[in-house]
C-alpha cells in the first residue's frame, strides 16, 4: 500500500462558480484550473452547513454537525475528538497546519444564547453543571484561537492540535488577521498596528461595507504569510528525507469580509466588469422566503458591519463582487508558487492535491451578501478538486456527482490506505474517479444549520434542515409552517419556490419523507457498546 503525500488547500468564504474552472466569465484562477485540468472537478460539491466553524469540524471528524458536536459557531469541537489527521499521524504521516484553523472561537466575545431560566425561584443547576455537556474540555486547551491567547509574545499553540503535530496560525480574516501571523509581522519589524484596519487604509472611494484599501502591503498580507510557511514546511521536510509522507493542509483565510485585497489585487477587478447574478433583478416569478424578503425590508445598513447576511444595492455587491475576485486571485498566484515549489523539491509527483471551500458567500445573490441560514445554492456549493498523484488514472475530468464536506476526510483516508473509524459518515470520493456512480440515500446531501442570534423575523435562533438531491432543494425551518422547494434544473436561481405549489405536492413529499430518512440514517452510531448489557 502507497503512502501518498498530500496537499490540502481550502479558502473560506469561496462560492463554486468564483473560479476560472468553474466557469467565472471573468476572473482568471489559471494555476487552480491547471490543477482541475490534470485532475478531477467536482461540480456539485456542498457544505454539511454554510458557517465557519461546524463545517471545518466535520471536515475534520467527517461526522455532520448535529454529531460532531460543533451546532454553530461558538462552540469549540472538543479537544479530544477523534479526526482524520489524528489517522493519519497514527499511522506514520507527519501533519501541519498552517493558516485558518477556526475549531474554536476567535473573538473572546460572551454568547448570544444562554440557558433560559424559567423559574427563577427554584434551586439552580450550579456553575459547570448547567448544560447536558458537562464542558470537561473547556479549558485552556479551547481557548488558543482567542485574541487574549495572542497578547502574550510567547503564545503559540499546543500540540498535537487535533491531529497536527506543526501549526502555523492564523485567527480572523482579512488585514485583521492574528495568531502566529502577528509574532510573523513583529520578527520583520513591523508593527501591525500601524497597518491595519479601516482607519489605517490609503485613499478609495468604493462603498461596500467591510470593505477599505489596506495598508498592508502584498509581500506582509496573510495570504503571503500562508504561502511562505507552506513553503518553509515542505522544504524542512525534504531536507528530513525521512521517508516519512506528509499531510499539509493550506488554510487560506481569505475570500472573506472585510474585503481588504492588498496591492494590485484591490483594483486587479473593476466593479462595473462584473454580471450581477440573475436573482438580483428577478424577472417574472419571484416568491423568496419571508427571511429573504425580511432582509430586504430592513433598514439599509443595520447588519451592515456584523457576520451575517444584510441587503445590498448593485454599487455594494459589484464591488463586493470585484474585490472577492481580487483576493482569489491572490490565492490562485499562492497556489501556483506552492505547486512550483512541490516540483522543485521533487515532491509533486508523489503528492495528492486537493482544493476546496469552508462554505460560500451569497455576493449579490438574491440582492445579499456574506451569509445566514437561506441556503441558496451560492452559500452552499464549494468547489472542489481533486489531483492525484503521477502514477494514478487521471480519472473523469469533471464530475457532476454529489459529494459533500465529510466525504474528503474519508476520501484522503482511502487513499492513504487507512480504514476509517467508526462513527465517520462521509463517502470516499475514490469510486467516482473509477467511473462508478451513487445511487439511492447516496444521491442526496444534508445540510444543517443551528445558530444563535434571533434574526430575519424569526422568533427563535434558527434551526434549518436542507436537503439537496440531484434535482431540487428542500429546505425546513423550526418552529415555521413555510419552507422553501426548487426544482434546479429548472430553476437554477432558486426564484420560484414550490412549497406551496399544489402540482408539486408529490415531489414535496418525497422530498420530506428522504429528509426523514437521510436523519435517521446520519443518527449517531458512535460510541460502539462497552458490552451486551
Amino acid at each position: 500500500m502507497d503512502s501518498p503525500n498530500f496537499v490540502f488547500i481550502i479558502t473560506d468564504q469561496h462560492r463554486a462558480d468564483y473560479l476560472g474552472c468553474y466557469g467565472h466569465p471573468v476572473l482568471k484562477t489559471p494555476h487552480i484550473d491547471a490543477m482541475a485540468a490534470a485532475g478531477t472537478r467536482f461540480d456539485r460539491c456542498y457544505v454539511n452547513t454554510p458557517i465557519c466553524m461546524p463545517n471545518r469540524a466535520a471536515l475534520m471528524t467527517g461526522r455532520i454537525p448535529s454529531v460532531n458536536g460543533v451546532r454553530h459557531n461558538g462552540i469549540p469541537l472538543d479537544p479530544t475528538a477523534n479526526t482524520f489527521v489524528h489517522q493519519l499521524r497514527a499511522h506514520g504521516y507527519r501533519t501541519a497546519l498552517v493558516g485558518k484553523s477556526h475549531l474554536q472561537t476567535m473573538t473572546g466575545n460572551p454568547p448570544m444564547l444562554k440557558r433560559e431560566v424559567k423559574r427563577p425561584d427554584y434551586r439552580q443547576p450550579p456553575a459547570g453543571m448547567d448544560d447536558a455537556s458537562l464542558r470537561d474540555y473547556y479549558d485552556e486547551r479551547v481557548g488558543q484561537e482567542r485574541p487574549q491567547h495572542w497578547a502574550s509574545p510567547d503564545a503559540r499553540v499546543d500540540t498535537p492540535f487535533y491531529g497536527f503535530e506543526h501549526v502555523d496560525l492564523v485567527t480572523d480574516h482579512g488585514d485583521q488577521a492574528g495568531g502566529d501571523y502577528l509574532h510573523w509581522l513583529r520578527d520583520q519589524g513591523v508593527d501591525p498596528d500601524a497597518l491595519r484596519g479601516p482607519d489605517k487604509a490609503l485613499p478609495h472611494d468604493y462603498v461596500c461595507p467591510q470593505a477599505w484599501r489596506t495598508a498592508v502591503p502584498e509581500e506582509l498580507y496573510p495570504t503571503r504569510y500562508v504561502l511562505e510557511k507552506s513553503r518553509n514546511y515542505l522544504r524542512r521536510h525534504a531536507r528530513w528525507n525521512t521517508g516519512q509522507p506528509f499531510f499539509l493542509k493550506v488554510s487560506f483565510p481569505d475570500p472573506h469580509h472585510p474585503f481588504t485585497p492588498p496591492g494590485k489585487y484591490w483594483d486587479m477587478y473593476r466593479p462595473e466588469d462584473m454580471t450581477l447574478p440573475a436573482s438580483f433583478h428577478p424577472q417574472g416569478a419571484y416568491n423568496p422566503p419571508p427571511t429573504v424578503r425580511h432582509c430586504h425590508e430592513e433598514e439599509p445598513g443595520k447588519r451592515a458591519q456584523g457576520m451575517m447576511a444584510f441587503a445590498v444595492n448593485e454599487r455594494e455587491a459589484r464591488e463586493a463582487m470585484a474585490l472577492s475576485c481580487g483576493m482569489i486571485a491572490m490565492i490562485d498566484d499562492a497556489v501556483g508558487e506552492l505547486v512550483a515549489e512541490l516540483e522543485a523539491l521533487g515532491l509533486a509527483e508523489n503528492t495528492v492535491l486537493v482544493f476546496t471551500a469552508d462554505h460560500g458567500d451569497f455576493l449579490g445573490d438574491h440582492r445579499l451578501l456574506l451569509k445566514g441560514p437561506i441556503h441558496y445554492q451560492s452559500v452552499l456549493r464549494v468547489p472542489f478538486i481533486w489531483k492525484d498523484t503521477a502514477d494514478r488514472a487521471h480519472g473523469a475530468a469533471a464530475s457532476g456527482a454529489l459529494t459533500e464536506t465529510i466525504d474528503l476526510p474519508a476520501s484522503i483516508l482511502d487513499r492513504a490506505g487507512i480504514e476509517p473509524y467508526h462513527g465517520m459518515q462521509g463517502r470516499s470520493i475514490l469510486p467516482l474517479l473509477q467511473g462508478e456512480a451513487r445511487g439511492g440515500d447516496e444521491e442526496s446531501v444534508l445540510v444543517e444549520e443551528d445558530g444563535q442570534r434571533i434574526l430575519y423575523g424569526l422568533d427563535t435562533p434558527p434551526r434549518v434542515r436542507s436537503l439537496v438531491t440531484a434535482r431540487h432543494r428542500l429546505t425546513v425551518y423550526h418552529g415555521e409552517t413555510w419552507g422553501e422547494l426548487y426544482d434546479l434544473h429548472q430553476d437554477p436561481h432558486e426564484m420560484n419556490n414550490l412549497w406551496n405549489d399544489p402540482a408539486a405536492g408529490a415531489v414535496k413529499m418525497d422530498m420530506l419523507e428522504r429528509l426523514a430518512r437521510k436523519q435517521m440514517a446520519l443518527t449517531d452510531r458512535s460510541p460502539l457498546p462497552f458490552e451486551q448489557a
